[in-house]
């Protein structure tokens, strides 16, 4: 299994953002031609940059050339976007998204562990179900806030990349509704709340008994652990892991908006049921 790309992805942020100013904004890029460094073919990355370009919390681009790689960055504001998602009672983490990159990379990494569907769980603007669909598996998002649901729709009209998305409290949601046949699960929220959505969620997937021996999860993880942090070990998932028997199959290091400033970026642990 080849994960050469994700270090490609975290090799070309560290580069952009030596001349790059990043804190407290969404700043990210990407290359608009395949590369050895960033092994994408040349279509995909065509529809990955369609996404952002058509995703309205970007307002301003510019071409660069990173590594003689012809790229294109981005600037953004979710501000919007951030405060409405904090509304929700059920919502664990509020809008703050990860790089396309990094989404395009997560949904590869599901497929490379033969995994057929993708379920974003609290899926903000769509972006990694966006890129399952990009890979040819069934895409799921289940996002709980209705503006970020409208943009979901927007975004994929526009870019014309269909997905599935449902406007619901994932901790609630009848997933065998889905009818999913061998599915990853994407948590989208770091240890300190997400943990409490995925402590709701699986429990309601894993009683599925389709999905209680073919299902994965994923979780965004962190290589520092804060001195209060509750859990710390596994990327601060390790009580969840071994609360639902879960093996960790493969970790992942990928640039995400909160990282962008930090010369260690975010921890994605893939697990399996089985």
């Amino acid at each position: 299994m080849s994960y050469s790309v994700t270090h490609g992805i975290v090799k070309l942020k560290n580069e952009f953002i030596k001349n790059h100013a990043t804190r407290s904004i969404v700043r990210e890029v990407i290359p608009l031609s395949y590369s050895t460094l960033v092994p994408i073919a040349e279509q995909t990355l065509s529809r990955i940059n369609d996404f952002v370009n058509c995703n309205p919390i970007y307002v301003e681009s510019e071409d660069i050339h990173l590594f003689d790689i012809p790229c294109r960055a981005y600037l953004g504001d979710i501000n919007d976007y951030w405060l409405d998602s904090k509304k929700h009672d059920a919502n664990y983490q509020p809008f703050y998204p990860t790089w396309m990159l990094s989404a395009y990379a997560l949904a590869l990494g599901a497929k490379l562990l033969g995994f057929k569907d993708i379920v974003d769980i609290g899926s903000g603007d769509g972006r990694i179900a966006y890129c399952g669909k990009l890979l040819g598996l069934r895409s799921v998002g289940i996002e709980i806030d209705s503006k970020l649901t409208i943009l979901q729709q927007a975004i994929s009209a526009l870019a014309d990349v269909e997905y599935e998305i449902h406007q619901a409290d994932a901790t609630k949601f009848a997933y065998d509704s889905l009818h999913l046949s061998r599915p990853m699960f994407f948590i989208s929220g770091l240890p300190e709340w997400g943990d409490m959505l995925a402590s709701s969620a699986i429990p309601r997937i894993m009683e599925i008994s389709e999905l209680r021996e073919c299902s994965g999860f994923n979780f965004m993880g962190s290589h520092i652990m804060k001195e209060y942090s509750r859990d710390k070990t596994g990327w601060g998932w390790g009580k969840i892991i071994e609360m639902y028997h879960l093996k960790i199959k493969k970790c992942i290091t990928l640039p995400t908006c909160w990282t962008n400033d930090q010369k260690i970026d975010t921890a994605y642990v893939f697990t399996t049921t089985q």
